[in-house]
């Protein structure tokens, strides 16, 4: 039988960028990601856009953020804020 931290740990992970720290315990955050075109071969950039909850508001924009999946916790709000891998240069 698994533990409780067992199954949170194999929750899907998130490295990206604080785009938006607007709203209330919450911050945007945008994930790049390289895709490889099917016939030319190039490889071209595709973002995707997150909001996460963030209980301290610790986080700024441009801050290289991760972030994990729980559940829901608003409308749009599905991820939550782990830890500052990086601050943003001033």
């Amino acid at each position: 039988m698994q533990t409780a931290t067992e199954k949170r740990s194999r929750r899907r992970k998130y490295v990206g960028n604080v785009i938006k720290t607007k709203m209330n315990k919450t911050i945007t955050v945008e994930i790049m990601r390289l895709v490889k075109h099917p016939k030319y071969g190039k490889y071209i950039k595709k973002s995707t856009v997150y909001k996460a909850h963030d209980e301290e508001k610790s986080a700024n924009v441009g801050d290289k953020v991760e972030i994990a999946e729980c559940r829901p916790i608003s409308k749009t709000k599905f991820t939550r804020f782990i830890r500052i891998i990086e601050k943003a240069k001033d």
